[in-house]
């Protein structure tokens, strides 16, 4: 689509795409890109009178708020989004020491390699428990 835009919009590049169409298809073309043209701009138009509604009824409520004494600092400011809160890490439930470095696992996700060594050798998830 990006090689599209780029011959649409690039002069030569689009004489030279549509050398070979007849005077009719030009017609035709034009008339599609007028079609378009027209809709983005009525577009362009209720978005433009939706906003001016909208600044409009802002202003409304300004001056109502104001007649009556009050200010956006009495209604506590602008809304805030509560933010998630991070759970605390999860503790550390098996521990095995290999080379002198305890090495410590919460008994979710995957297994540490340490681990399944040891389990494959024979020994129990019982014997890491902290």
């Amino acid at each position: 689509m990006n090689e599209f835009l780029e011959i649409l919009t690039h002069g030569r590049r689009f004489k030279a795409a549509v050398k070979e169409l007849s005077v009719e298809e030009l017609r035709d073309l034009a008339d599609k890109l007028n079609k378009i043209l027209v809709e983005r701009e009525s577009m362009a138009e209720e978005e433009e009178q939706a906003m001016a509604a909208r600044n409009a009824k802002i202003e409304e409520i300004r001056q109502q708020m104001e007649a009556v004494g009050l200010s956006i600092d009495d209604l506590g400011g602008t809304a805030v989004k509560a933010t998630a809160k991070k759970r605390a890490p999860r503790p550390a439930k098996y521990q095995i020491e290999v080379n002198g470095e305890m090495v410590q696992w919460t008994g979710q996700g995957r297994m540490p390699t340490v681990f399944k060594n040891e389990i494959n050798k024979g020994r129990s998830m019982e014997d890491f428990l902290i």
